[in-house]
């Protein structure tokens, strides 16, 4: 079994602490991803995890035993780094099978592990060439071919794409996918790009400052955001952010006067809510509509459109919404032929829409079609 166990973990560097009592339990054969802006620590999170950082504070478990003081190489991890850090003067066969032959493995065993890597990653045909003489998606593959050789407990994947061309990047987060789903192995997979973390993980750990923000399947992050912080990172593009007042609570649900809006009513747990109390109202772009029979909830706002950005198969419109001067983000499927400079109709249903505490960032929670609340 190779679950992973972080409990109250804390890193420090002299006085400054950048790791702040992170508790964290990942399954066996899980797939999770550490994201979040630059600096907030998931990189040095995954070296602790990997025993390339020392642990300050608290306790670290691999499989239910405590690994916390123990050396990298016995911890049961293998580690794909950003940069690849093959060998330029090995051959890929021996980038691959280096670390079994320290290991003193029996030498039909290593050829054996070899092949299995290679056939797996569709690098059999590149055994005897030099990293040079690869593209960057092959280095990466090999690189991520020496961690499968070494049958680790864990895999950890430090932003292993980050150099490699958009087109290459797809393809490579499609490989690494299916490689988890044949290897059936626990991973850790550390990235920036919130897309690669919506694709690819069972669960997102979402952390900023040193601290776990929230931590979900990527669908519980999107639709339910404990806060502005992870509400304004997970999804491109962000969402939508506007200053508001609550004009009227109940139990079930909160009346929100934004400037430009009239009033919506959200399904939210407004038990604690008052009166005159400001907060965040939010909805992402996606979550808006043109055309349609509006039902008697729906909110329908006057956008002013500043200017657009059409791929071809969906369209960004940039803009305000009428009456408010915040910048606002509407994005709509295939393409929409707009007139920059325009005024257009938008429909939102109040069920997709967020509300948050002004002064904490937290969300008011929200109301499932089940009428549970998260």
């Amino acid at each position: 079994m190779a679950e992973l166990t972080l409990s109250g973990l804390k890193k420090s560097y002299g006085t400054h602490q950048v790791i702040h009592g992170i508790d964290l339990s990942v399954r066996d054969g899980e797939f999770v991803v550490f994201v979040g802006p630059s600096g907030c620590g998931k990189s040095t999170l995954l070296r602790m995890i990997a025993g390339l950082e020392s642990v300050s504070e608290g306790r670290l478990a691999i499989g239910g035993e405590d690994v916390t003081e123990r050396d990298p190489g016995k911890r049961g991890i293998a580690m794909v780094f950003q940069s690849y850090a093959l060998y330029p003067h090995m051959t890929v066969r021996q980038n691959l099978s280096f670390s079994l032959e320290n290991l003193k493995l029996p030498k039909a065993e290593i050829e054996a592990r070899v092949a299995e890597a290679a056939r797996m990653l569709a690098i059999d045909t590149l055994l005897e060439r030099r990293p040079m003489q690869l593209s960057g998606g092959q280095r990466q593959r090999v690189a991520i071919g020496r961690a499968i050789v070494r049958d680790p407990k864990v895999f950890l994947f430090d932003e292993p794409l980050s150099n490699l061309d958009a087109a290459l990047r797809v393809q490579t987060r499609g490989e690494i996918s299916r490689l988890h789903k044949r290897l059936g192995s626990t991973m850790i997979y550390v990235t920036h790009d919130q897309i690669e973390a919506m694709t690819m993980a069972d669960r997102i750990a979402v952390l900023n400052g040193g601290r776990l923000e929230q931590f979900g399947a990527p669908l519980e992050l999107f639709e339910y955001p404990v806060n502005t912080f992870v509400a304004g990172f997970i999804g491109s593009p962000r969402m939508n952010f506007f200053d508001g007042v609550i004009e009227a609570a109940t139990q079930e649900s909160v009346t929100v006067q934004v400037p430009g809006f009239s009033p919506v009513t959200v399904k939210v747990d407004g038990s604690m809510a008052k009166p005159g109390q400001k907060v965040i109202f939010g909805f992402r772009p996606n979550h808006v509509r043109l055309t349609g029979e509006a039902n008697d909830d729906c909110l329908r706002l006057r956008f002013s459109i500043g200017y657009t950005e059409c791929i071809g198969t969906e369209t960004y419109l940039f803009g305000q919404v009428d009456g408010n001067d915040k910048d606002t983000v509407l994005h709509l499927a295939d393409h929409l032929s707009v007139a920059e400079g325009g005024m257009m109709d938008v429909l939102i249903d109040p069920a997709r829409c967020h509300v948050f505490d002004a002064e904490t960032g937290l969300a008011f929670a929200r109301r499932r079609a089940d009428g549970t609340l998260y």
